[in-house]
């Protein structure tokens, strides 16, 4: 396809989507008094929004069970919907319908639940449209694609009094749940850092240029608020992680798990008071913009949040690859997977173990039934602050300047509790040299430490960072502003 039939075809669906979908659903298909039935015998209504990959996940969670049914299938890939559908209508004796257009389920007074796995950049929006529309939600992770539009989920989520769970499991496992109260029980002493770690491999995504947008795709659906432009990756589906306009890189991606369990271990229930962020897109050149390499800071007074993301090869810290290590003055925490881990005392020796596993989507369901948001393990205030603390490292990073090896070492003696982070930035170079890159020639972002205001959720006299807060977004796909969800 050229160039200029390349325009012609996003011109044409934008205007034909926009003719669909220009305004956001009425605020009241479900008034107060039409909450659903706190009788287990009573079918809620469900539509999934977005059911690709994770979306199956969803899918499975709510198909076949005596209290709920899934009425609708949303998504922008035709092939995707149908092939969904028919995996619903196998388990649960009833299709479907398969819709493009999310607001056509939201309008239905019979969906009660909405449901939703679309690309970051879209998750905000779909669950504030649906609030407006009278559902409850359950938002996959992270909550959104930028500090502010996170905020305005909550606050949409107490204004039309709607129940709405974060898609982090983690929270409902036992075994998850049990170690966190032994941290904040005082077992292993006074927490000095609360280390999240993202050690999952991830090859190049293959050259930028500009392609083909799958057959049967919405494609200008799919950009929804982003800007429109050209497809400029290889592959459609999943890649969209890498680039900024869509994802949040594996911070935001695999790493919000682990993040949110950092700030668990914390205790905090606020944003930090700073933030520090350094590394890069290294090993490879490709369509990706995210860095692959990551440091991420946190202050919290006295204690730290430390987050590393590192997805060329690398060795497991303490055995955890895609974990927590909550380090304290008697001892520490490693969590090596969602459910499993186990606490050491100050010589390494074990012990006790943490195990067991449950069913988010069941506690998601019982706060449905219950209409209180404190039922949830992981309302959608517990998502915003978690995914909001990715983006608050994110915004560091791309404020960074490209710096050598050697002269982040540098930088980094003059840090609050630069101890700590010269002792993690020698594991860091140790990671590069073992991946074959040149210390002194490679170029990393050392992105500035920026002072951060918990209460407001603003950077503190910065106004070029304030600005990465939140996005300009395309009309009709526009997040509403603070105060006016």
């Amino acid at each position: 396809m050229s160039m200029k039939n390349r325009r012609q075809f996003l011109e044409d669906s934008m205007l034909a989507a926009a003719a669909a979908v220009a305004a956001a659903p009425a605020a009241s298909a479900l008034a107060a008094d039409e909450q659903p039935s706190n009788s287990p015998s009573e079918k809620l209504g469900v539509a999934v929004v977005g059911c690709g990959g994770r979306g199956g996940d969803h899918l499975e969670a709510f198909t076949g069970r005596p209290d709920t049914e899934v009425l609708y299938v949303v998504d922008i890939d035709e092939n995707t919907g149908k092939r969904r559908a028919k995996m619903v209508a196998d388990k649960q004796g009833r299709e479907p319908k398969v819709i493009v257009d999310m607001r056509e389920a939201f309008d239905d007074p019979a969906v009660n639940i909405v449901s939703t796995a679309t690309p970051n950049h879209w998750h905000s929006l779909v669950a504030i449209w649906a609030m407006q529309a009278g559902k409850d939600v359950y938002v996959e992770k992270p909550v959104s694609h930028n500090v502010s539009e996170g905020r305005r989920c909550v606050e949409a989520a107490r204004k039309y009094n709607r129940i709405c769970q974060t898609g982090t499991q983690s929270r409902s496992n036992p075994g998850m749940r049990d170690a966190m109260q032994y941290v904040h029980d005082g077992k292993i002493g006074k927490v000095s850092v609360s280390r999240g770690l993202c050690y999952k491999r991830r090859p190049t995504i293959g050259p930028k240029g500009e392609y083909e947008v799958p057959a049967g795709v919405n494609y200008d659906l799919w950009l929804g608020p982003a800007p429109l432009a050209p497809l400029t990756r290889p592959r459609f589906h999943y890649d969209w992680h890498w680039q900024w306009p869509y994802g949040n890189g594996d911070l935001g991606n695999q790493g919000i798990h682990q993040m949110d369990l950092a700030r668990w271990a914390l205790g905090v229930d606020r944003l930090s008071d700073w933030v520090l962020s350094y590394g890069g897109r290294v090993g490879y050149e490709d369509a990706g913009e995210t860095a692959n390499t990551q440091m991420i800071v946190h202050g919290y007074g006295d204690q730290a949040l430390v987050f590393e993301v590192r997805g060329l090869p690398t060795e497991p810290l303490k055995g955890a690859g895609v974990g927590l290590i909550v380090e304290g003055a008697d001892g520490y925490v490693v969590m090596t997977s969602y459910s499993e881990g186990a606490a050491f005392d100050k010589d390494g020796k074990k012990v006790q173990e943490f195990k067991g596993g449950a069913n988010h989507y069941e506690n998601f369901l019982k706060a449905v039934r219950s209409r209180n948001y404190n039922d949830l393990n992981a309302d959608i205030e517990e998502g915003h602050l978690s995914s909001a603390l990715c983006h608050l490292g994110n915004i560091s990073y791309r404020m960074g300047e490209l710096l050598s090896v050697p002269e982040i070492a540098e930088r980094l003696q003059g840090v609050e509790s630069a101890e700590n982070e010269v002792a993690s930035f020698e594991r860091f170079k140790e990671h590069l040299a073992h991946n074959k890159l040149d210390l002194e020639n490679v170029k990393l972002n050392y992105g500035p430490k920026l002072a951060f205001d918990p209460a407001s959720e603003k950077f503190i006299d910065n106004s070029q960072a304030d600005v990465m807060l939140t996005r300009e977004y395309r009309a009709p796909f526009v997040v509403p502003a603070a105060g006016a969800v």
